[in-house]
């Protein structure tokens, strides 16, 4: 009965070494997982268990880890061969539109008949547009490549914003918006990319003059809270989470636009640790930047 009980006392001692050991090779494999799950590592998970299924357990993680490292390369991979083609594509289609300008520079100046008059602005309106989304592509294409080209400088927000409204002004006044304006008289100065910055008022503003039933209200506050506000029957409660989504446009099939606009926003203020967001209330939307 002694060595019966002798017996038992080794087994469970033998077992609970078991299960400690266990309890520590799965705590070395989850705190290595968690680091190897890092993409761009490409080493294996190691086991000091000799127990087969913790052994196999950790066989199978490694398997899993090959096959999402495979899919992110090729992912990856994509990614850039997607935005090489974009650019390239851009690049090819800005050559001929400058030609095609300079071109329809030279008959403008020709004699013509109002008739042939009338084609020529319309050609010179389409090609203005293809211009435009030629370069907003193109500029997309290079900034999601992650490469920042200035040094942050500082930053006078109220001036800048001061000098992006009169340089929208002549496009307010001819589609009839008169704004809203309230910057205060505090001097706001963050250390930022002031072409970063820039952008981002310009495709704020340019995005409410295109999307705007006829009112503007933009406002500065002392904060530093920048906030463009108009109207727009067109946009539902939904769409305020998708627009900053790349390719989203109120006007679904709108060949207005690339949708890139608010995106380029969303990707210099991530870039610059800036707060923003939407809002949908009352049929107005809002767009706040905090800076």
């Amino acid at each position: 009965m002694k060595y019966l009980l002798i017996i038992c006392i080794l087994i469970i001692v033998f077992l609970l070494l078991k299960i400690i050991a266990m309890r520590i090779s799965i705590k070395e494999l989850t705190e290595d997982y968690s680091e190897r799950a890092k993409l761009r590592s490409n080493t294996l998970l190691r086991v000091s268990s000799r127990d087969r299924r913790v052994r196999e357990l950790a066989s199978t993680m490694n398997k899993t880890l090959e096959r999402l490292r495979d899919s992110y390369n090729k992912y990856e991979n994509g990614d850039q061969e997607i935005k090489k083609a974009i650019t390239n594509i851009s690049h090819d289609l800005r050559t001929p539109l400058t030609a095609i300008s300079g071109y329809l520079e030279l008959a403008q100046r020709q004699e013509k008949t109002p008739e042939m008059e009338k084609y020529l602005s319309i050609i010179e309106g389409r090609t203005e547009h293809m211009k435009k989304l030629t370069e907003e592509l193109f500029e997309y294409s290079v900034i999601t490549g992650g490469e920042i080209t200035e040094e942050k400088q500082d930053v006078n927000i109220n001036r800048m914003l001061e000098d992006c409204i009169m340089n929208y002004y002549p496009a307010l006044k001819a589609k009839g918006i008169e704004p809203e304006i309230e910057i205060t008289e505090k001097k706001i100065v963050r250390n930022l990319y002031p072409s970063y910055v820039e952008r981002i008022m310009n495709n704020l503003v340019s995005n409410a003059l295109k999307y705007s039933d006829g009112d503007l209200e933009i406002s500065l506050s002392d904060d530093g809270d920048l906030r463009v506000t108009n109207s727009s029957e067109k946009l539902k409660a939904v769409d305020v989470n998708k627009l900053f989504d790349r390719f989203f446009s109120v006007e679904s099939g709108s060949r207005n636009s690339t949708g890139l606009g608010l995106s380029i926003v969303k990707i210099f203020a991530e870039r610059m640790d800036l707060r923003l967001n939407a809002a949908y209330e009352s049929g107005k939307i809002s767009i706040i930047i905090g800076f």
